[in-house]
């Protein structure tokens, strides 16, 4: 059961390696797993039985999720784009009460440290602000394969920081139509230095992410907050008080609650 759940975890954070304006490490953080993510990659070789058990179901999933369900899940937000994406707003909200409630319970609640949380929050807004004005089909005309390596070190930010999608870094370097079309085609040529560049970048920013998570918890926690709270107005639809406004709060309740649920098992 347990491989099965982390397998759909994985499944999902797969998808949002594909999907404009989602974070796999928010979707990380909904799930409840982020840091113990982190701790079971970044320790791989001390115990290499245990954190293959953790690590493979959620990698499984991953390929499944980026190969197959991300073409459902676009298909989802192109036929029910204001139900798909009110579930995603659910589903972040209903993960931020188990994070400040884990927080909270080791170490003794500051008013400051909202501070953190409304810093990243304004940032992710930013980041909002900045996705939303740049071309989704902005393409470069001569790609060799270290510009790809680069291109997937910088992706890899939005892969570990939750809050920042690796799409608006992909759109940034001018590659994100080029990256959709290789993952759907297999093109090799395109994925492995694109692949090569992700995987440095992803151990590189998971051991300072870990070294922050180390000496100063209680901030990157809260800052992990406040860039999940903003990665929300990506997702928000654009309704009014009527019957798609109700399906709209319906969908954003559900995903609520599967993010509560999810955020404790």
């Amino acid at each position: 059961m347990k491989f099965i759940s982390n397998c759909i975890k994985g499944i999902a954070i797969g998808s949002g390696a594909i999907l404009p304006g989602i974070s796999s490490g928010v979707l990380c953080v909904v799930f409840g797993i982020y840091e113990e993510l982190l701790d079971h990659i970044l320790n791989f070789f001390s115990d290499i039985k245990k954190h293959a058990k953790f690590l493979l179901p959620i990698f499984i999933g991953a390929g499944i999720g980026v190969l197959i369900f991300s073409n459902i899940l676009n298909q989802l937000l192109y036929q029910f784009p204001i139900q798909t994406k009110s579930i995603f707003i659910g589903l972040i909200l209903g993960s931020i009460p188990t994070l400040f409630k884990d927080v909270n319970t080791k170490y003794k609640f500051k008013l400051h440290y909202l501070l953190y949380t409304i810093v990243a929050f304004t940032c992710g807004i930013f980041l909002v602000i900045l996705e939303k004005n740049i071309a989704i089909n902005s393409t470069i005309d001569s790609i060799t394969p270290l510009y790809l390596a680069i291109s997937g070190f910088a992706m890899s930010v939005g892969v570990v920081v939750p809050g920042v999608s690796s799409t608006i870094i992909l759109m940034l370097f001018g590659i994100y139509s080029i990256y959709l079309s290789a993952v759907s085609s297999l093109h090799f040529a395109i994925l492995i230095p694109l692949g090569i560049g992700l995987i440095l970048g992803c151990i590189v920013w998971m051991k300072l992410t870990k070294f922050f998570f180390e000496h100063f918890y209680v901030q990157t926690f809260y800052t992990i907050i406040g860039f999940s709270l903003g990665s929300i107005f990506v997702l928000i639809p654009n309704v009014n008080l009527d019957l798609n406004g109700i399906i709209c709060l319906l969908c954003i309740w559900l995903g609520f609650k599967i993010g509560c649920f999810w955020g404790q098992s």
